[in-house]
């Protein structure tokens, strides 16, 4: 019997959703020209978060507008655990990670707390927030964690949700001057 000869054609195996999500948005460590850009997305949240009525997670002032915003910008920029999501060579993402806030209870387990998942609006429906969970989760492996924790409004339902989906469960609540926070954890 007479044998095929083979294909000298090959397929190329399709890379997964994660994969291609990775190579579409690389993720760096932040540097100090990154101040603006990431003020930009604060004030782009703050814009969309008063528009749903929701100024209680960030206030209503614009972060670029005030004093305090642009400290707490500066000081996550000078931390060295916030990373940049890129996207055509633009700041569409930062995702700050490192030990737990002081507010949250501790755990007898090695774990990274994500401190900061933040987007630009203008490009929300793309799945930037799952990518730089994707990176938190990467850095928490490399690093040993046996779990990841995240903190975040509790008065945002669909933020709690959001998280749930990506595999996290509540698992404490705690109040700092009548603000409520909803921590969140996932194994790594």
């Amino acid at each position: 019997m007479r044998k095929r000869p083979l294909s000298t054609r090959t397929t190329a195996l399709k890379p997964s959703k994660a994969a291609s999500r990775r190579a579409q948005t690389p993720i760096r460590p932040a540097r100090a020209q990154d101040e603006g850009p990431l003020l930009h997305m604060f004030d782009e949240a703050v814009e969309w978060l008063v528009e749903r009525g929701q100024p209680e997670q960030w206030g209503s002032e614009p972060w670029s507008q005030a004093e305090k915003g642009r400290r707490a910008v500066r000081s996550l920029v000078q931390d060295g655990g916030l990373h940049m999501l890129e996207r055509d060579g633009v700041v569409v993402g930062a995702l700050d990670v490192g030990q737990r806030l002081e507010h949250v209870k501790p755990l007898d387990v090695a774990e990274l707390y994500i401190r900061l998942v933040l987007t630009s609006r203008r490009l929300s429906g793309n799945r930037l927030g799952d990518r730089l969970v994707d990176e938190a989760l990467a850095i928490a492996r490399r690093q040993d964690a046996a779990v990841l924790r995240v903190d975040c409004w509790a008065g945002a339902p669909s933020l709690v949700a959001w998280y749930e989906s990506q595999r996290f469960v509540r698992s404490e609540t705690f109040t700092i001057d009548g603000w409520t926070g909803q921590v969140l954890i996932r194994p790594v």
